[in-house]
């Protein structure tokens, strides 16, 4: 029987500066209508400040809990994760009681709680996935488990894949992964296939910062059962190709980023862009054929001007 780690005082889990980007960025999800009920939700790898900064916190008397994936580039990590059936709504309010810190073993395996869950919770349901992306991007850092394994990342950390992609992931590898089930994305799920190509160039086109924000383009998966860990391997092989935004059709969006406010403006700005493309859509009678659209040249244009490689292979 899993014996509980004693719950940390309230005030000293929810004043540690890093929960409190992550319960903004839980709120501000909440407050833009993309959580309905227990819906969505986040984890954040921690880096060695945050875990030395929380460690008087932390109890080791929890047992080890079985993951279903074995991510060698993960162990030892300390991650914080938004709690299993928890609403965003009580983020901002009961931030021990919304998510906690996971500690994971010395083979990427298993993890246990350390801190907050209070009321005995669990992280979320789909940390298991969580931790497939988060090794895809690890990767990128050149990270691996001690004894040199690549467990079940090995499949998405191929360097050939990410060559496929135009960024490479050259800036720092996220941290931060944050899933949400905005309306605007999930209504055009029902209008685009699930293709990416369609998708990036459809929300590139549709407000001419999308370019800026992500000029790899998005990822695209889709149907598969939430939760399942088909979902998860197909989001990890989007990571893995540089992906820090990847639809998952007829069901929300997941994005990284290396920091909250970078995960969250990435969200923000698809959700957008999807807004703007169904409302021109809906005023020009469900027709793409619009009157005036950005061009292919007009967005390698914007690209140059801002020095970045967009993804020659999404546009038409």
């Amino acid at each position: 029987m899993s014996v509980m780690a004693p719950p940390c005082s309230p005030s000293p889990f929810a004043d540690l500066a890093f929960v409190r980007g992550f319960v903004r960025m839980c709120d501000d999800g909440w407050r833009q209508g993309w959580h309905e009920r227990n819906g969505g939700n986040a984890s954040y790898r921690m880096t060695a400040a945050d875990v030395a900064e929380s460690r008087p916190l932390m109890s080791e008397a929890d047992a080890w809990t079985p993951l279903d994936v074995r991510a060698p580039q993960l162990a030892g990590a300390h991650f914080l994760v938004t709690v299993t059936g928890s609403f965003m709504r009580y983020a901002a309010e009961e931030p021990a009681r919304t998510c906690g810190i996971v500690e994971i073993d010395n083979v990427g395996a298993a993890y246990r709680r350390v801190c907050g869950f209070d009321g005995d919770g669990r992280p979320t349901s789909e940390f298991s996935g969580h931790m497939l992306i988060h090794a895809a991007y690890a990767a990128g850092e050149g990270e691996q488990g001690s004894d040199g394994e690549r467990g079940d990342a090995a499949l998405f950390t191929d360097p050939a894949s990410r060559a496929a992609s135009p960024s490479s992931l050259v800036t720092p590898p996220p941290r931060v992964v944050y899933h949400a089930h905005p309306v605007p994305v999930i209504a055009l799920s029902k209008l685009l296939s699930p293709d990416a190509a369609a998708w990036s160039r459809a929300l590139w086109r549709a407000m001419t910062e999308c370019v800026m924000v992500f000029p790899e383009g998005v990822g695209v998966v889709g149907f598969e059962v939430p939760g399942s860990m088909e979902l998860a391997r197909a989001s990890a092989e989007q990571a893995a190709c540089g992906k820090r935004a990847v639809v998952w059709a007829h069901h929300g969006l997941l994005c990284a980023g290396t920091s909250f406010d970078d995960a969250f403006g990435r969200m923000h700005a698809i959700v957008k862009a999807a807004d703007i493309h169904n409302t021109a859509l809906a005023v020009n009678g469900v027709s793409s054929s619009f009157a005036s659209n950005v061009t292919d040249g007009e967005l390698r244009a914007i690209a140059k001007s801002l020095g970045l490689a967009l993804n020659e292979s999404y546009l038409a």
